[in-house]
């Protein structure tokens, strides 16, 4: 098989090799060109030790001499250039603790994770497969160079991402592999989180979030998320539901956008179901204020897992929002949308889509066709420009005070009782009647009141 190199990386080999020493795009962007995708990046492995890279090259990165690393930049772009290498014995199980240089190709390939990621390639030589990769991904098979242990002891974060693999290219895991998997998953308690949560993220993102219950069979969730281990068993037997909690979950990650801050949210949602279940005289399951207990459950998560507070703030809201049902009608959309976060509704429509379409097809129907209704009655507000905040209102803090109405508690009461009309009545937002209205409300005693509070 001949593959296309771009012309950078063609010329980052030539330069090696006409120095006498071997160079080949290696690892992910092989495996990818095989598939018939495009490679996300490329990386080069080469029998040329890291000082010599760096000679031959006008613009580099000391990324990891120490491991061999060298960044070689072409214009925009970053190529990680990597001599061959034999790793020493692994510390942390995450990096080797020394690594010796090697003139040997098949050296530097046998120490790689799985047989896919194995594979060289240069145009001289074309493909170099020399542990099956090309025949497991015409298999769709995700399969460990050598043994499975030794791979995993190296490097405890394989064990995840080996489910990772399989969700992105929607392969199955070999037995032997699988079988390590389960039983080495307790040495994942050695990763750190962030880097747990980089390859969960990869996993729920990819098209196929629903094998994430391989890992919960492999005992991998047990380890990282044993919270999701709680609503994997945890059935629900009420007229909205057919499934379990974490089958439920499951359906709606693939009913959502692949965004990050959509499919965590969705992943979360219910995590505080197992917490408030009640069960009443008909023996029916119940889950008052869930969204609350998943909100303040997933918080936790997303600190343990060194989230950003940007993101974990999002994906909280969104939580707690998830399970409201806005009353059908505009002005029920307005103080939906006002309540929820002008840049928070639109968000909220996609999760509730998902978090409908993880239900019991016996009330899909009649709920997808209120959520229509409630799209149409946004997109038509969104079309007239109705007020929906504060910032949005006609008249501000500034009007009130050249009117004479002092700044302080009695101000506000006036401006949110302004906006309350508005949103009941979006043609009140209007300079000339806010102004007016306001001054009414400045005179009663009870905005005087409030002002003397």
């Amino acid at each position: 098989m001949d593959i296309e190199l771009p012309s950078r990386v063609r010329k980052i080999i030539s330069t090696l090799e006409d120095q006498g020493y071997e160079a080949f795009a290696v690892g992910g962007c092989v495996r990818d060109v095989c598939l018939g995708k495009k490679p996300s990046d490329w990386d080069i492995t080469t029998s040329a030790p890291p000082l010599k890279v760096k000679e031959m090259f006008s613009h580099t990165v000391d990324t990891g001499l120490k491991h061999g690393t060298v960044t070689v930049v072409m214009g925009q772009e970053n190529f990680e250039v990597t001599t061959y290498r034999i790793d020493g014995a692994y510390e942390d199980m995450r990096h080797p603790k020394e690594v010796t240089f090697t003139t040997s190709l098949s050296e530097d390939l046998k120490r790689r994770d799985f047989t896919i990621n194995a594979m060289a390639y240069n145009e001289r030589q074309g493909i170099i497969d020399l542990f099956g990769g090309r025949e497991d991904l015409e298999h769709h098979l995700i399969r460990c160079v050598g043994e499975p242990e030794e791979r995993f002891h190296e490097d405890a974060l394989r064990i995840f991402r080996a489910v990772r693999f399989s969700a992105q290219l929607d392969f199955s895991i070999d037995g032997d592999t699988a079988e390590a998997i389960r039983k080495l998953a307790p040495e994942l308690g050695q990763i750190s989180p962030e880097r747990i949560r980089t390859e969960l993220e990869k996993l729920i993102t990819s098209d196929h979030p629903e094998r994430l219950r391989t890992a919960w069979k492999l005992g991998v969730t047990a380890q990282i998320l044993p919270e999701f281990d709680a609503i994997m068993t945890q059935v629900q037997n009420n007229a909205h539901h057919v499934y379990t909690v974490g089958e439920h979950t499951l359906r709606t990650m693939q009913n959502i956008p692949p965004e990050s801050i959509l499919r965590f949210t969705m992943l979360f949602h219910d995590f505080g179901k197992p917490a408030v279940q009640t069960v009443d005289e008909e023996g029916i399951y119940h889950y008052k204020n869930h969204a609350r207990a998943s909100e303040k459950i997933a918080v936790s998560i997303m600190k343990r897992l060194k989230f950003d507070n940007a993101s974990m703030n999002t994906i909280r809201r969104l939580i707690a929002i998830h399970s409201l049902y806005p009353e059908e009608t505009e002005e029920g959309v307005r103080r939906a949308v006002h309540k929820m976060g002008e840049d928070l509704f639109p968000a909220y429509l996609k999760v509730k889509r998902a978090d409908i379409l993880g239900q019991s097809p016996a009330v899909q129907s009649a709920k997808l066709a209120y959520l229509g209704r409630m799209e149409d009655l946004y997109a038509a507000i969104l079309k007239r420009g109705d007020c929906m905040s504060l910032k949005e209102m006609k008249v501000t803090g500034d009007d009130l005070k050249k009117a004479g109405i002092s700044a302080g508690p009695g101000m506000g009461r006036i401006l949110n009782t302004l906006l309350d009309d508005v949103l009941s009545m979006p043609e009140h937002n209007e300079r000339g009647y806010l102004m007016h209205r306001a001054e009414e409300l400045a005179g009663s005693a009870l905005y005087k009141a409030a002002g003397e509070s």
